[in-house]
């Protein structure tokens, strides 16, 4: 396995060379998402753009304008569908071949999403401090929730425990289940810009400026971690044993590491995009990571190898 070898050479802190370096074409952040089998790859593009290849070949499928402005956010359904949710404030579902099946406008633009596939919701944050949850059979409004003064930078959603998190341009940070009110977690002292639950739901990680918060659900008490990243992580992605986190950053920095969530220390370190990095993502089943960048590439890491 690469995350054991890696380890036993840390001393030196290498990093290692990503399997796949795939050409997006645009020199903006995107974002990715794979498939259930980790067969296929998606991307999308800040201009709406999304793009299919096949794993582990990284052959380019398909190709299509989904969205007028930057998408935040991907899915790839079963029944060989895809989910699309947009700056442009819409929500879309489409074929694998990219027929549009069905769009509906959302109140405010969307500035990110989380999906989860088993319960057929997506849950999306937006530009007006609302959290908004969604069916994704028929792209239809369940619920809304006006946590934060200024615009959503991040949601997140656990499903076995149904709580949803949100950050905001605000500084705040939420967390709240169905039907309870909505409860504020210490206040981080840098915005959190993107959010994972652990999978046992009792932990709630953010990424920030060089360092990575750690809220106890129980208390909603803050920890922080340092991390070697030195420039704003944009986008963490938790493993599924709750021990890993992938991360990417930008703005002074590049570079893409997966950490021991206890310490926030590097357990890999990947080789650094050319410019800022976007985001990153596990596979299911963990075999693939996937980041983005403004250096217009998606790089895919082989974790098997």
């Amino acid at each position: 396995m690469l995350l054991a070898a890696t380890i036993a050479g840390c001393a030196g802190a290498p990093t290692v060379a990503p399997r796949l370096i795939l050409e997006t074409g645009t020199l903006k952040r995107s974002i990715v998402a794979f498939n259930a089998n980790a067969t296929a790859l998606a991307s999308a593009e800040a201009n709406g753009e999304i793009t299919v290849w096949s794993l582990p070949d990284g052959q380019l499928q398909r190709q299509w304008r989904a969205h007028t402005d930057s998408v935040h956010g991907l899915t790839l359904l079963p029944g060989d569908r895809i989910l699309s949710a947009s700056y442009d404030g819409s929500l879309a579902l489409w074929t694998g071949a990219g027929e549009l099946l069905r769009r509906e406008r959302t109140p405010a633009p969307i500035t990110d999403a989380a999906v989860h596939v088993a319960e057929g919701i997506i849950v999306t944050g937006h530009t007006d401090g609302r959290v908004r949850r969604w069916r994704i059979s028929d792209l239809q409004l369940i619920e809304s929730v006006h946590p934060h003064r200024g615009g959503v930078r991040a949601v997140a959603y656990h499903a076995p425990t149904q709580r949803y998190a949100s950050s905001g341009h605000d500084g705040a940070v939420y967390v709240w289940r169905q039907g309870e009110p909505v409860r504020a977690l210490t206040a981080p002292p840098t915005d959190a810009r993107d959010l994972a639950f652990t999978p046992d739901g009792a932990w709630l990680y953010g990424a920030s400026w060089f360092k990575v918060f750690r809220w106890d659900l129980a208390d909603g008490a803050l920890t922080i971690q340092n991390t070697e990243h030195r420039g704003i992580i944009t986008s963490i992605d938790m493993s599924a044993d709750g021990r890993r986190l992938a991360t990417i950053s930008r703005e002074t920095d590049s570079a893409v590491q997966i950490l021991d969530t206890a310490t926030g220390t590097p357990l890999v370190r990947f080789q650094s995009h050319e410019l800022c990095g976007g985001y990153v993502q596990l596979s299911p089943g963990e075999r693939f990571l996937a980041t983005t960048s403004d250096d217009a590439t998606v790089r895919v890491w082989d974790l098997d190898q």
